[in-house]
């Protein structure tokens, strides 16, 4: 199966910032649906933000501070995140859907994942 590519993660103080990137290969990435999911050590995957024909979707916990962006001329997608805190510590998954879905089950492709973590 296809997987997605992501890069972008590192150690950072609370209040950084850090992008992560994404890159979909071997598909019509315009037609897809993008998304960011987040996991915490020993929790589940949660929805962080996506993109798609609709416009872009955040959770609560990183409305005003993430920013999800996309380029179809180059089949990426981008994650942006300011000021951020020691609760986004965990691992940050790029996945692709023809339906941005808020369950992350129903998502069908997926990245390695990306770790980040924020100290304090």
């Amino acid at each position: 199966q296809v997987r997605l590519v992501e890069s972008g993660g590192g150690s950072v103080q609370a209040g950084a910032s850090l992008r992560l990137s994404c890159t979909f290969p071997g598909r019509t990435f315009s037609s897809f649906a993008m998304g960011w999911f987040h996991q915490a050590p020993g929790k589940e995957r949660q929805f962080v933000a996506a993109i798609g024909r609709n416009g872009e979707n955040y959770a609560d916990s990183v409305k005003g501070r993430f920013t999800i962006s996309r380029d179809n001329t180059k089949g990426m997608v981008y994650l942006q995140m300011n000021n951020l805190k020691p609760e986004d510590t965990g691992v940050y998954y790029c996945s692709a859907s023809p339906i941005p879905y808020s369950e992350p089950r129903k998502w069908g492709y997926w990245g390695q994942g990306t770790q980040v973590t924020v100290s304090s």
